[in-house]
């Protein structure tokens, strides 16, 4: 099975939410209203937890973890990604901030304690060092990330339109599920 408890801890998902077939979730996993899990994604609340918030798509072979408690961390370190977040195809979050409205690119890979404010782009590829704080607004890209511009009117625009796309494309499959 693709939803599974792991130990005391049962994944909750929203009853809108949509987490495809060959997804894996696993262990204290929280998935919010109209979220969407796309193929072959890890989202592995085993040693902490994993909160994903309303509306976020977390694209085909992206992996999500987390931190355990232990010597060098201790109290270990949760997931957290916010409202209306896009995640690129093969993104890696690690033990992580994401607040709301941010579009996180393919093959991002986000390491421990990093924080993303809301309303930033890392553009596909970029690599945020552990601990490292992207400002809000702004369009970072590279490895390791560094901040580019801030975000146009149009690009600030474009995350909440991705975040309803997204939406309206999870509707879409969830009714083929159910034919």
């Amino acid at each position: 099975m693709n939803i599974r408890r792991f130990e005391d801890q049962q994944p909750l998902i929203a009853e809108s939410a949509y987490v495809d077939e060959t997804a894996v979730v696993v262990g204290a996993v929280e998935i919010g209203e109209d979220s969407s899990i796309w193929p072959q994604c890890v989202v592995r609340g085993d040693v902490h937890g994993i909160i994903i918030g309303a509306r976020t798509s977390i694209q085909d072979g992206a992996v999500i973890h987390v931190t355990h408690d232990g010597p060098f961390s201790p109290g270990g370190h949760g997931t957290l990604i916010g409202d209306d977040v896009t995640v690129g195809h093969k993104a890696l979050l690690h033990a992580c901030t994401i607040e709301n409205l941010c579009l996180i690119g393919m093959g991002v890979i986000i390491m421990d304690k990093a924080v993303v404010q809301s309303e930033v782009i890392v553009g596909a590829g970029s690599l945020v060092p552990p601990g490292k704080v992207l400002e809000s607004g702004c369009l970072y890209v590279g490895s390791p990330v560094k901040l580019v511009r801030d975000l146009t009117e149009r690009e600030r625009e474009f995350l909440a339109y991705s975040a309803q796309h997204y939406v309206r494309l999870k509707d879409r499959h969830r009714l083929m599920q159910a034919l």
